[in-house]
């Protein structure tokens, strides 16, 4: 049993090496300082991702996430189709066909959920804004190539659902949320082949977040990406659980500015530094991190206390990530 310390991680000669963290739930919120939890219900055991119609986490919370649920259904194929299905009034499920360029970033409107139709739909050139909007889903789309941020939830937007997508090759964020956000689920998204994946909170001055930010990272899949998933200012609790990193080259999580994750259940594969408490000129957060399994992989760096995770939720088992995550991450397997 390896019990993190709030130590920064010495050198070694070699890191090959895997750990466990098997901490039960009662001294590891007294070590913690997490208090009154809701905590996790054992999953049954391995297998087959089970597909969700609703989100877990902070976005089935303040009334939950239905998305155009309700609304009428459009199938788009092109830029000029998307961008009006997306801000037009009133619920609208709009179905994404092929692949669609965009230009810069797109607004889209409240009680809107946007879906790929099968493993192949694809926006490239692009972005989403969800800018000052409520009640969003965004699933099983292909994001290539951006030249902003491909999702982007800012300006008090809550209860959004960012799941099943894939990102790569984008010049900033894949789903970056900011600016008294709250409500968000970012689940089974596979993020490959980029830099800067997550970034939660717009920067160190904008203190106006404080009390917003709540966010749930379930599921997702960090392949080879380098940095931010997530980077955190201000938020907490964010809840970070069930996901796979593999060979990040910067760092898996980072939490700064008086934030504070929980992270839980992960599996963080050649990953020199699977957590960060406080980074480059921020100031520390807090970092809880528990039940997570180190391959190939230096200490986490924990510290300080996170804020009670307020609903219910399943932990698989940490071990069996590689395999569920990987497997069921991404387009095409909704």
């Amino acid at each position: 049993m390896h019990v993190p310390t709030t130590e920064s991680p010495a050198p070694r000669a070699s890191r090959r090496w895997r750990t466990w963290t098997a901490i039960a739930a009662a001294p590891a919120m007294a070590l913690a300082g997490v208090t009154a939890i809701a905590g996790p219900a054992p999953a049954a055991g391995a297998g087959d991702p089970v597909p969700m119609d609703s989100p877990i986490g902070w976005a089935s919370q303040n009334g939950g996430t239905t998305g155009g649920a309700g609304g009428d259904t459009t199938t788009v194929t092109n830029g000029d189709d998307l961008v009006s299905a997306m801000q037009s009034d009133g619920p609208r499920t709009v179905q994404v066909s092929g692949t669609i360029d965009l230009s810069g970033m797109n607004d889209v409107a409240s009680d809107k959920t946007i879906i790929g139709l099968g493993s192949d739909a694809t926006i490239t050139g692009g972005g989403i804004d969800v800018d000052s909007a409520h009640n969003v889903i965004i699933r099983n789309i292909n994001f290539r190539d951006w030249d902003d941020d491909a999702i982007n939830i800012q300006d008090a937007s809550t209860n959004v659902w960012v799941d099943h997508n894939s990102f790569t090759g984008g010049h900033d964020g894949a789903v970056d949320a900011k600016r008294e956000s709250d409500y968000i689920t970012v689940s089974w998204n596979h993020v490959f082949d980029h830099d800067k994946s997550m970034l939660l909170g717009h920067s160190d001055g904008h203190t106006e977040d404080i009390g917003h930010l709540r966010v749930t990272y379930h599921h997702n899949f960090f392949d080879g990406s380098d940095t931010r998933h997530p980077r955190v200012r201000f938020g907490n609790p964010v809840h970070v659980f069930n996901n796979y990193y593999r060979d990040n080259a910067e760092y898996g999580v980072a939490s700064t500015m008086d934030a504070g994750v929980l992270v839980e259940g992960n599996y963080f594969e050649g990953v020199d530094h699977p957590t960060h408490v406080g980074y480059g000129s921020s100031d520390d957060g807090a970092v809880v991190a528990r039940d997570n399994v180190y391959d190939d992989s230096g200490d986490p760096e924990t510290g300080g206390s996170v804020d009670p995770i307020p609903y219910s939720y399943s932990l698989d088992d940490p071990g069996d990530i590689p395999s569920i995550v990987s497997g069921g991450a991404g387009p095409g397997n909704i």
